[in-house]
């Protein structure tokens, strides 16, 4: 989704009342981004907060980043933080998800208020534009023939890229619990080891790597959709004889105890409630 089409997106959900109670009030909000600054998260959060004041909406929006634990960090902080608060958000996405089922964190997205599925995107590997493999197919090669030799770098473990390298290998024949995955805490320390050759091949959203693949500072091998990406010259990859088809998602949560209503007609009375215990 481009920038612009996804600031629209965001400002006509707060415009149309998606969002906690007094953030519609002009209100200060407080953006927990549970992930360190640079990647997916981090400019999705900071764009919701561009989208919240453009639609005033909100006065303010302070960011703090708390990276670490696939998001549980952050989420831990948000939930003992922000209770009852109605102007607190926190952007998360499909990596929470993984990430707290092989995590096991002493917290729950059950715990917050969730309020809205913001975007969708399918992943892209990369190879370091130094490295001296050139196709997936070399990659599948080297894996195959030592798979602790590949290092796979990207988000945190449960993460949708550690996902899909798992897919790779047990699609070529190769033990996934074999893989070589480096797990990082935000997506500019992924994207600096791949510039710096510290790891054999990333994954992350396309957006994240298009600005180094359109520069030729990444060499794009493959793409998780099922069709090539619209404007992309990438291959899929099941194109290149591996079924493998998976996207990623982000989307937006309130705290814990706080009422949202689901159109501005609805009176707060009619509105759910998330607390926790229910």
């Amino acid at each position: 989704m481009r920038r612009d089409t996804f600031l629209k997106s965001l400002a006509a959900l707060a415009a149309a009342g998606a969002l906690p109670l007094s953030a519609r009030a002009a209100a200060n909000v407080k953006m927990m981004i549970p992930a360190n600054p640079g990647g997916g998260w981090d400019t999705t959060g900071r764009a919701l907060g561009k989208a919240l004041q453009d639609a005033k909406v909100a006065d303010s929006v302070s960011f703090e980043n708390k990276g670490g634990a696939a998001g549980a960090l952050g989420l831990a902080q948000f939930i003992n933080g922000s209770k009852g608060d109605p102007n607190a958000l926190m952007v998360m996405g499909a990596v929470m998800l993984g990430g707290i089922i092989t995590g096991k964190p002493p917290v729950n997205l059950s715990q917050a208020t969730p309020i809205a599925r913001l975007t969708s995107e399918y992943n892209v590997f990369v190879l370091p534009a130094s490295s001296p493999l050139k196709t997936m197919a070399d990659v599948v090669a080297q894996l195959k023939k030592d798979p602790g030799s590949v290092k796979w770098g990207g988000g945190s473990r449960g993460s949708t890229e550690h996902i899909a390298a798992a897919m790779i290998a047990r699609e070529v024949g190769v033990d996934p619990a074999k893989i070589n995955y480096v797990a990082f805490r935000g997506g500019g320390e992924a994207t600096a080891a791949i510039l710096g050759g510290n790891v054999t091949v990333g994954g992350s959203g396309y957006s994240e790597f298009a600005e180094y693949i359109n520069t030729g500072k990444m060499r794009a091998i493959g793409v998780t959709s099922g069709t090539r990406l619209k404007g992309v010259n990438v291959p899929t990859l099941k194109e290149q004889g591996i079924n493998v088809e998976i996207g990623n998602w982000r989307g937006v949560y309130g705290a814990p105890c706080t009422a949202r209503l689901a159109s501005p007609r609805r009176s707060a009375r009619h509105s759910p409630t998330w607390c926790w215990p229910r």
